[in-house]
């Protein structure tokens, strides 16, 4: 399956924070992926839908839940505070660009960023704004005539840039901070009460990755296809790992997991890689079959679970050797990176299904659902139920940039699934393209 040329295969992806903090309603600091293990206990497949929302546009952020509320953004703008319990809609909160960050709590603030160029605290109570901060601008990867597409004076947004870079919070004795990178190229580090500059540090390109936060290192990666370890007081770097950087296999999209003194992330060089977290060199790398890896991993159990692109798979690595244990094919493209919660692993693929796996069978026990978009269009839309571009392209000529437009515009209508699931309350929480916040109950 090819995007426009015999040469470049086709993907796509978001990220992921660490906390120290376990996510529960008393937790001071909630990160939108900061720890990706919930409370669970054996298997637990989704059972019933507990009520959907929709919203205006399609939802590339991913949930966060505390004290009875869910979070999320959407393309249309809004930041939304939905009931736990009922999918009402208790605040909403308006900015001027979409927002495809995914949202971090520190006591009663909420802080995430949108496409208008301006990173945002907001009161969780009344969703009224606390302050805000205008970066450099925000903005989409873009270039004319990108990876040799028609016409080359056109100027092209990169297709596969789903996401802004999501805020997490730090905290000590003496200070709180909230932290992200930029389009601008730098990475922020705000006071998390009053939002003025602490500090900031330039990249060499636009900045999507979410930091995570181990101890008093932020790590995030971003277009310039480098891995930054920074000291979180200071923004001083600590070290660097640069990934490859040819052509349409150049950037981190994902965010790294940290496991016994470990760094893992993909990238879009077709390789997933494991690094001393203190040292920044590299223990080992898994090649991923000309896929790109923008999911974000999750460890458990010394394996690192993590999606791919192409090979539509979840893999479960050796979290020591990078030896692959086994894989679980999707239907499509798996960037939402998955959470866990007992012995299931959860996740969502492009096509719109929503995949729960028992952890315990090495891939041979699942189950799934299916978004309603997803009912509707798969039979004119995917062949044999798998995704595939040229399918859809139905001769249309995918060397033209326009071409592929459509063809993403087709798979949207599915509900593609590249939110990332958040659990809370026996229930399930993730965002489709189609525009629904979902929630779902677990199996008891």
């Amino acid at each position: 399956m090819k995007r426009f040329s015999a040469t470049l295969p086709l993907y796509f992806f978001l990220i992921v924070v660490y906390s120290a903090l376990s996510q529960n309603k008393n937790a001071v600091i909630l990160n939108a992926f900061s720890d990706r293990i919930f409370n669970g206990k054996g298997y637990q497949p989704v059972t019933s839908l507990k009520w959907k929302y929709k919203t205006g546009g399609k939802i590339f952020s991913s949930p966060i839940a505390q004290n009875g509320i869910v979070y999320i953004g959407s393309e249309d703008g809004f930041l939304y505070a939905i009931e736990e319990k009922s999918g009402n809609l208790k605040w909403k909160f308006k900015t001027n660009g979409a927002i495809h960050s995914s949202p971090s709590i520190f006591e009663n603030i909420i802080y995430f960023g949108s496409f208008d160029g301006n990173y945002y605290a907001i009161n969780t109570q009344n969703g009224k704004l606390i302050w805000k901060f205008k970066t450099g601008g925000e903005h989409w990867l873009g270039e004319l005539g990108m990876w040799g597409m028609k016409p080359e004076t056109q100027y092209m947004e990169d297709l596969w840039d789903f996401y802004l870079s999501s805020p997490v919070v730090y905290e000590n004795r003496k200070t709180s901070q909230v932290l992200f990178g930029s389009s601008d190229g730098n990475i922020y580090s705000l006071d998390a009460k009053t939002g003025i500059l602490k500090w900031k540090f330039k990249t060499n390109g636009p900045v999507h990755g979410s930091p995570v936060i181990d101890k008093d290192k932020i790590y995030i990666g971003g277009w310039d296809a480098t891995l930054y370890a920074l000291n979180i007081e200071s923004g001083k770097e600590i070290w660097r790992f640069a990934t490859g950087t040819q052509m349409g296999f150049k950037g981190i999209q994902s965010s790294v997991a940290l496991s016994d003194g470990k760094i893992y992330f993909g990238a879009r060089e077709p390789f997933f890689f494991a690094l001393g977290a203190e040292t920044g060199k590299q223990i080992w790398k898994y090649n991923a079959e000309n896929s790109w890896i923008l999911s974000s991993a999750v460890v458990k159990d010394n394996t690192v679970y993590v999606g791919t692109s192409d090979t539509y798979a979840l893999l479960a690595l050796d979290a020591k050797t990078g030896i692959e244990k086994y894989r679980f094919k999707a239907n499509g493209y798996v960037y939402s990176s998955p959470a866990i919660a007992g012995n299931t692993i959860y996740f969502g693929d492009f096509t719109g299904n929503f995949f729960c796996l028992d952890l315990l069978s090495n891939g041979k026990k699942s189950n799934f659902i299916s978004t309603e978009n997803r009912k509707q269009f798969a039979t004119s839309t995917l062949k044999n139920d798998l995704l595939d571009f040229g399918y859809a392209a139905q001769n249309e000529d995918l060397s033209i940039y326009d071409n592929n437009k459509k063809v993403m515009a087709q798979f949207y209508k599915l509900g593609a699934i590249v939110s990332s699931p958040f659990i809370s309350k026996n229930a399930v929480y993730f965002g489709s393209a189609d525009g629904y916040l979902y929630a779902y109950n677990l199996k008891k």
